[in-house]
């Protein structure tokens, strides 16, 4: 046991000797590491103070070759949490989520990250005159960053009830009328509610139709094709 302990203790002192600074967590764990590359590594605590009348906060999250990775949760002074992020190549990326110091839901965000190493994105180009049409996709190269993409949700903090929703497109409002032709266009059949839509569609007719051809065609119903007169003078 003694020998064990004796190889952590050695592994750790070694582990640290090549890191260019770092600080010693409540748990003894080194946290804010940065390697002898200057770049960050790790397990960070980051404070940012008041400043210009906002609150200050603390984040907590993992660096990885000097750019944000994973999730971050972010602090009040108090130790509240009022926010939680993800991030992937140093970007927003995913969902967001943001509270009041109360813990009650304010918001939650979609983003999209775009990869510095393949700053390219795949987009449809639609029909001018058909904007519910695409015609053919593009590739377009794109600014390194975090977009808006996908549903913003904001939220009464008292209820929980949603008070408004918007959609984004890579940083564009995203049309409603165009999302919602689209779904339906790519919705599968659904042949019980077909087979229901027909039904009404065929009483819709009946009920425009006279009672006394309606009476006529029952009474006649089965038998051969009758000819009958239409009072019509013409040819």
């Amino acid at each position: 046991m003694r020998y064990l302990f004796f190889l952590l203790l050695l592994w750790s002192t070694a582990a640290q000797s090549q890191l260019k600074s770092y600080i010693m967590g409540a748990k003894g764990d080194t946290l804010n590491r940065v390697d002898a590359n200057g770049k960050k590594q790790g397990p960070w605590v980051i404070k940012v103070p008041d400043l210009r009348g906002e609150r200050g906060y603390e984040e907590e999250g993992v660096f990885k070759n000097d750019v944000k990775e994973g999730v971050w949760r972010r602090y009040s002074v108090q130790g509240d949490l009022i926010g939680m992020e993800s991030y992937k190549f140093g970007y927003k990326h995913g969902k967001a989520a943001y509270f009041n110091y109360q813990g009650e839901l304010e918001r939650e965000e979609s983003w999209r990250a775009i990869d510095p190493q393949n700053p390219y994105d795949t987009v449809p180009v639609f029909d001018v005159n058909d904007p519910t049409k695409i015609v053919r996709f593009e590739i377009v190269k794109v600014e390194p960053n975090s977009y808006k993409h996908g549903t913003w949700r904001f939220y009464d903090p008292r209820t929980g009830r949603i008070e408004d929703t918007e959609e984004w497109v890579m940083n564009k409002p995203k049309e409603k009328e165009i999302a919602v032709v689209a779904a339906d266009d790519m919705a599968p059949i659904d042949p019980a509610k077909a087979e229901a839509d027909e039904e009404k569609k065929k009483v819709a007719k009946e009920k425009a139709k006279p009672k006394e051809v309606l009476e006529f065609e029952k009474k006649n119903s089965g038998k051969k094709k009758i000819k009958y007169r239409t009072g019509s003078t013409g040819g």
